[in-house]
């Protein structure tokens, strides 16, 4: 995990893009109808691998910034509330995936109705509650489960590739010394 602010940096990079391209992929598929043909999703195009990630470029800027504002922190609360000392890492680890996603997730669907449907296809401002509502009932489950058991399993490997834990090294090196006497 991050040991200093530059790792955090990179780290936040990281997870940004990673859902950033998943939720967009998901959304461009939709909005192309490619979900609603025979076979769904297995139908993905690299037209719309191509369009997801011209807007993943963008929405990973924003995803970057709520998630630094407040998503984060918001996740920090919410596995703090909802685990005890006696809990496992992993389940720490765990909840705070849920916890943020459970705040990025409404915060996100608010961002994305609002560039574009109110500004992208003009439609009036009334609409914004409900055009809210709708995307973030069809984003939620893609991103909580996108969350868990890709984007995060992907930063982490990512990251822990980038910055290997010099503590282990040692720690490997020592036992090797220990086994040599």
């Amino acid at each position: 995990m991050p040991r200093n602010k530059f790792q955090k940096i990179i780290f936040g990079v990281i997870m940004s893009y990673a859902m950033a391209f998943g939720m967009e992929l998901y959304n461009t598929a939709i909005n192309m109808g490619i979900a609603l043909q025979p076979g769904g999703l297995s139908h993905m195009t690299w037209t719309a691998v191509g369009t997801g990630m011209k807007e993943m470029l963008i929405m990973g800027i924003f995803v970057l910034i709520v998630s630094e504002l407040f998503g984060n922190r918001m996740g920090q609360r919410f596995m703090q509330k909802h685990t005890t000392e006696s809990d496992s890492p992993y389940f720490h680890q765990l909840m705070r995936q849920a916890g943020t996603v459970a705040v990025m997730c409404p915060a996100m669907s608010m961002l994305a109705s609002v560039l574009f449907f109110i500004i992208g296809q003009g439609l009036p401002l009334t609409q914004l509650p409900v055009i809210w509502i709708g995307t973030v009932f069809k984003n939620f489950p893609m991103a909580f489960f996108w969350n868990m058991f890709a984007a995060a399993p992907f930063t982490h490997w990512l990251f822990e590739n980038l910055f290997p834990e010099k503590e282990h090294d040692s720690e490997a090196l020592m036992g090797k010394a220990e086994l040599a006497n």
